[in-house]
């Protein structure tokens, strides 16, 4: 995620860092180079004038601002809803590790069930990321149940079912009343329910089929249009074309990149500060110092 003041606005017209300018350079010099090249053919193609102008281009624009919007709005959708359950994980995360500082039998040693918690964040954002399953754990579990995350094909999963099993222990021995109990595992199920939604929006990418449809269209739009406009603007074909390409090519790469919100591109979530942010809330809870939080990079980028 990028995370930076706002710069003047002239400054925001050259800014280099979150312009997705590096992703879409060799696209932009190849459009630059076919529109530098329709003009000095004068629009001939193997001596034989192109017969277009700008009007198909117009209504051939309009479809394809139509389906542009769709294809962000559709992967907005994923990174907002993606956002929205790590929120909810955050605030069922200090709702339950409240409920066991205060609502367990006093003498009872509630850290390493609270420091669990802070655990199945750090395991569900290395399972999102395909990370190792131990990233980030050092201290927030024992031994036994760390070693059983590695061969785990859901180690967040694992994370709940022994938290579950702490409540059923402190329970039976009566340190725990069966109503609150009840309470605190609904807080459990809304952790899984969380999960369960992270890994629909991973599991489940937007349609193959539309993403190439819509790249061809585009490409051909932007080799078609110095043919359209060669008449008509002349030596500016290159940098009006360029300009067109330009949101094309850059809106495409950025739906490319939030449509998985949990990787580590600069545009994505940054989980890793969230899972930070966890963590140094459950340590306070504890009477803990937490650690400090993460700082963006040199660019801007907080992962």
């Amino acid at each position: 995620m990028i995370v930076r003041p706002r710069p003047h606005w002239l400054y925001l017209l050259f800014v280099r860092r979150g312009s997705l300018v590096h992703l879409i350079l060799q696209q932009q010099l190849f459009v630059f180079a076919v529109a530098c090249a329709v003009v000095a053919a004068h629009g001939q193609l193997f001596h034989w004038k192109v017969p277009l102008n700008a009007s198909p281009f117009s209504l051939i624009g309009i479809a394809l601002a139509i389906f542009f919007g769709f294809r962000i709005n559709a992967s907005y959708d994923r990174y907002w809803e993606a956002r929205k359950l790590w929120g909810s994980i955050l605030v069922d995360s200090r709702n339950l590790a409240r409920k066991a500082s205060t609502c367990v039998a006093p003498g009872s040693n509630v850290r390493p069930f609270i420091l669990g918690i802070a655990a199945f964040a750090a395991a569900l954002r290395n399972q999102l990321r395909g990370d190792p399953a131990q990233r980030g754990l050092e201290g927030l579990l024992p031994d036994e149940v760390t070693a059983r995350l590695a061969p785990a094909r859901n180690p967040a999963n694992l994370i709940l079912l022994w938290l579950a099993q702490g409540l059923r222990e402190k329970r039976a021995v009566g340190r725990l009343d069966p109503i609150l109990a009840h309470s605190m595992e609904q807080n459990l199920d809304e952790l899984s329910l969380a999960m369960g939604g992270c890994e629909r929006i991973l599991n489940t990418p937007l349609p193959f089929t539309y993403s190439v449809i819509l790249h061809r269209s585009s490409y051909l739009y932007c080799v078609l249009l110095p043919f359209g406009l060669v008449d008509a603007i002349g030596l500016m074909t290159p940098l009006i074309v360029c300009f067109v390409s330009y949101t094309f090519f850059a809106l495409e790469a950025l739906s490319d990149e939030i449509e998985d919100p949990f990787g580590r591109a600069p545009n994505d979530l940054a989980l890793d500060a969230i899972v930070a942010g966890i963590e140094a809330s459950l340590r306070e809870m504890l009477g803990e110092t937490p650690a400090p939080p993460p700082r963006p990079d040199e660019n801007y980028v907080l992962s």
